[in-house]
Parts: C-alpha cells; sequence; structure tokens
C-alpha cells in the first residue's frame, strides 16, 4: 500500500521577511543564502560537499544540521506532499501543495532556493491545531519533516476545513532502516518561546470564550489608561467596547471596539461594519479584535485605515497582555496566571 503525502515544515526568514512574496508567488522560499545552487545533487553526500565547501570553518554539526535540512528541501519532498509555512506577520499557518520540483532560480534582484507550491490554505489560524502539533510547527528548524502524532492525516483534515481530529491511538510511524540520511527531529530543537505563546493562546481561548474575550479586551485597555463601557452580551450594533480618554472617558481620542471571538479569519464585511460604527458613534479611533485573524483581503483594506483603524488577531492581544499584566484585575490574573522567565536562546538551524 503506497503512502500519503508527507508533510514538510518551511519557514520566510527568521522575521517573515519572504513570506509575502511566497504567498504572492506560490513558491516555498527558505534561506541559506550562503549556499549556492544546489541543483546538480542527487544525493545527500552531494549536498554535504556544496554545503562544507561554501561554510569554510563551520562546525560540523552546523554542516550536518545544514545538509539534512536541505536534503529535505532538495530531494526528499516531492510533489505533491503538503508544506505548512508557520507565518510570522500573522498569528497564521499557510498550508500548501508541492507543485514542483527543486529550483536555485531569482526572486526580486536574488537567486534564491525555491520550491513550486500551490498555497490552498494561506491563513489557517493556529489555534486551528492541538498542542502537540503545534510543538511540532515550533521547531527552531527552517525545513523539516513532520510526522510523528500522525501528523499527514490531521493536516489534511484542516486542509479540508475539518477541526483537528487529534492523533490517532498509534503515534508516529517506525522508521525503515536507512530511509534517509541523517537529521534533526523537529521536536529535538522547540522554539521554547513559540511553545509558551501557544499554551497561553489556548489557555486564553478556553477561559475567555464568547462574550467573556471581550471582558479581557476591555480590561487590557483600562490597563491602558482608557475609560470604557462594554456592551452586554447578546445583539451589540457592531459595537462591544467605547472607549474615551480623560477621568469621565469623555476626551478625545474616542475608541470603537469590536471584539469576534470565533476561531476562523475575519472578512472584509467586519471591518467595514467597524468603520461604519466609528462614524455613528463619531469615534476617531477603531480597534478590530478577531481571535482567528484575518482574510488577506482585510489586511489589504485596512492599510488605507491605518491611521483609524487597529487589527489585533490573537498574537496581538497576546502581546498587550504581556504589556499591561501587572495593571491587570486581579480576577483576570487569577484566570491567567502568567510568570516572566529567562532563557538561553539556542543556536540558529536557519541559514
Amino acid at each position: 500500500m503506497s503512502e500519503g503525502p508527507k508533510v514538510y515544515l518551511t519557514r520566510a526568514g527568521r522575521l517573515g521577511e519572504d513570506e509575502e512574496a511566497a504567498l504572492a508567488s506560490n513558491l516555498a522560499i527558505i534561506g541559506f543564502r550562503d549556499i549556492p545552487s544546489l541543483e546538480g545533487a542527487t544525493d545527500y553526500d552531494a549536498i554535504f560537499e556544496i554545503v562544507e565547501a561554501s561554510l569554510p570553518g563551520a562546525k560540523p554539526r552546523a554542516i550536518g544540521n545544514f545538509t539534512g535540512q536541505l536534503w529535505a528541501f532538495v530531494i526528499a519532498m516531492n510533489e505533491g506532499d503538503l508544506i505548512v509555512l508557520p507565518r510570522k506577520l500573522t498569528s497564521q499557518i499557510a498550508i500548501g501543495r508541492v507543485k514542483g520540483p527543486y529550483r536555485y532560480q531569482k526572486v526580486g534582484s536574488d537567486l534564491r532556493h525555491t520550491r513550486v507550491v500551490e498555497w490552498l490554505r494561506p491563513d489557517v489560524p493556529r489555534t486551528a491545531f492541538e498542542q502537540d502539533l503545534l510543538h511540532s510547527f515550533g521547531a527552531f528548524m527552517t525545513v523539516c519533516n513532520i510526522s510523528r502524532n500522525d501528523a499527514e492525516r490531521r493536516v489534511a483534515a484542516v486542509l479540508a476545513g475539518k477541526p483537528d481530529p487529534g492523533p490517532s491511538v498509534v503515534l508516529g510511524k517506525p522508521k525503515k532502516a536507512g530511509a534517509a540520511p541523517p537529521t534533526l527531529e523537529p521536536e529535538e530543537v522547540p522554539d521554547l518561546a513559540q511553545l509558551a505563546h501557544d499554551q497561553i493562546v489556548a489557555h486564553i481561548q478556553t477561559r475567555f470564550a464568547g462574550h467573556a474575550l471581550a471582558t479581557l479586551v476591555d480590561a487590557v485597555l483600562q490597563a491602558d489608561g482608557w475609560v470604557t463601557k462594554v456592551s452586554p452580551p447578546g445583539a451589540d450594533g457592531g459595537v462591544d467596547i467605547l472607549g474615551g480618554r480623560g477621568p469621565l472617558g469623555l476626551d478625545v481620542p474616542r475608541l470603537c471596539v469590536q471584539v469576534k471571538s470565533q476561531n476562523s479569519p475575519a472578512d472584509v464585511t467586519i471591518y467595514r461594519t467597524l468603520q461604519g460604527s466609528m462614524q455613528t458613534f463619531k469615534a476617531e479611533q477603531g480597534l478590530l479584535v478577531c481571535w482567528g485573524g484575518f482574510k488577506g483581503s482585510v489586511l489589504g483594506e485596512a492599510r488605507q485605515g491605518h491611521f483609524t483603524v487597529r487589527l489585533w488577531e490573537s498574537r496581538d492581544l497576546v502581546e498587550a497582555i504581556y504589556r499591561t499584566y501587572e495593571r491587570l484585575p486581579a480576577e483576570i490574573q487569577a484566570e491567567l496566571p502568567l510568570k516572566r522567565v529567562w532563557m538561553l536562546v539556542p543556536e540558529d538551524t536557519d541559514a
């Protein structure tokens, strides 16, 4: 019986600098800018020789690490396999299907390592996946095969618009001897900061569902100095929170806030509804909070309203909580107990 498509993690720059180009051009674009074309390489050893020659003085572990990732991208990845791209510019994950072989080609003015990808769902919320898969997606790797915890079946389910079904009873698959060159498993080098963030997001999603999310947003705004009024649960006329400055909240700027706890990206209708509410309440500023993020059409239209409306997805709200946590009410802190920690950043595994 033939195996189904595999799932590969790829990234688009440490800060997501290649993200928009990758999605717009239907490409997977990875770093490794010091490594020349690998189009003539046919096996692991050939890639190793090119990497070793390109990085004089590099540690053997780094050479092996880079070789393993490039081997996965250039040779192991097949047409029809799935790619997950954890996006840095949003709290979303793009899922695509590999449509062509490896190419070393110009992207903009630079030669880059690429694969042709059909991005089928570029805006899946991170919250669509359970914590174990998010752990794998948070690996400190540019490219790796995600195979543990029944990843292939679960990513395919989310791609089809279904909930993450979770792992089956049999977790993972035994590796065939000699099936692949030595390479790091993604779980061996997790991004601990991203892992902690995902755990906090999952906790908020459980404890502050529905209208409770508006209560949490209201607490953050009050901690930032806004005097606010929260609409009761139910129909809100397009506004969940009204805010103002000054001791009575009557001073400008005036703020209209709409909060959506849905786990799917918001479309332009919600954005335009908030703009209409701002006109009704004569508010100079607006804040649209959507837990599941935003479709690309919203992000494009929001650029025109950059100085009047802000968009917050789950990541933005969590960062606002970090910033205001010590000023949040005791009952919020009790529901969301956080502790600041310091940790050593591991060596880069991304070229």
